[in-house]
């Protein structure tokens, strides 16, 4: 499943195809929705904003469209008019005079009101978005001793996208492994220092995988792009100590870490 940079990097994509322009079409395959076709016709997109792994389209007339991708849902961008042929089955359709955006797949898709948006139950549940630039590491320190995550263990907390959106298990990984630390451990068991250290590479991983992930350039030096030291490297040397990387399943998904140098 995409994680918090690769959701965000769609939204600017679609963002990018017709933000500001107005709508020409609007279709939706669910029976629901179909009453907000025609009231789309000539608004605009004022926004994608993503919460974690949700999408958030704001429209001119207040109204938002929630859709979470969840494991098979994909957004496209397409020019007006084209219909690409594929397996998937499409579910919205927001054109303008030039590009289209199309959502195959996904079933979790509602239009919402201002006040329900306050109020939905998914967006009510889950925590701050890391890539979201007013979080801070202080806050996140101060999330991590809360009664309600300070004696959870990482392997578990770092999934869970009600302490923080946007995570998933490749950040996971590489956060833990950034700061030398089991999945095992909790924050309730850390020193100040590894606190502070495992706040800022909850914000710090996340962004630069956001702002870097597949992007090759010749004048940055290797270390500032993004890039995974343990994530699907099992057997390999450890770069930091040069233990070997091992393979485990944690919370019900694959977990790479370095047994020498992760305490």
């Amino acid at each position: 499943m995409p994680e918090g940079p690769e959701i965000r990097r769609a939204a600017d994509s679609l963002e990018a195809a017709i933000k500001g322009k107005p709508l020409t079409d609007a279709w939706f395959a669910f029976p629901q929705l179909k009453s907000f076709e025609s009231a789309l016709i000539g608004q605009k997109v004022t926004q994608i904003e993503t919460r974690g792994k949700a999408l958030l389209t704001h429209f001119s007339h207040n109204l938002t469209l929630y859709s979470h991708n969840q494991l098979y849902g994909v957004w496209r961008v397409v020019d007006a008019g084209e219909h690409p042929q594929t397996s998937r089955i499409l579910r919205v359709r927001l054109q303008t005079a030039d590009k289209a955006i199309l959502l195959y797949s996904a079933s979790d898709i509602e239009m919402l009101t201002p006040e329900q948006l306050l109020t939905h139950p998914f967006l009510q549940r889950v925590g701050p978005d890391v890539l979201d630039m007013r979080l801070t590491a202080e806050a996140v320190k101060a999330r991590l001793l809360s009664p309600k995550f300070r004696n959870r263990q990482f392997s578990g907390l770092l999934l869970d996208q009600a302490f923080l959106a946007g995570l998933g298990n490749y950040l996971r990984v590489e956060i833990l492994w950034e700061v030398g630390l089991a999945a095992q451990r909790k924050a309730s068991q850390l020193s100040e220092e590894q606190l502070d250290a495992l706040s800022h590479a909850l914000l710090e991983i996340p962004r630069l995988s956001y702002n870097t992930r597949g992007v090759v350039d010749d004048n940055k030096h290797h270390g500032a792009l993004f890039r995974f030291k343990v994530f699907h490297r099992e057997g390999k040397a450890c770069e930091r100590c040069g233990g070997v990387i091992e393979r485990s399943t944690l919370s019900s998904r694959p977990f790479y870490g370095c047994p020498e140098c992760q305490k």
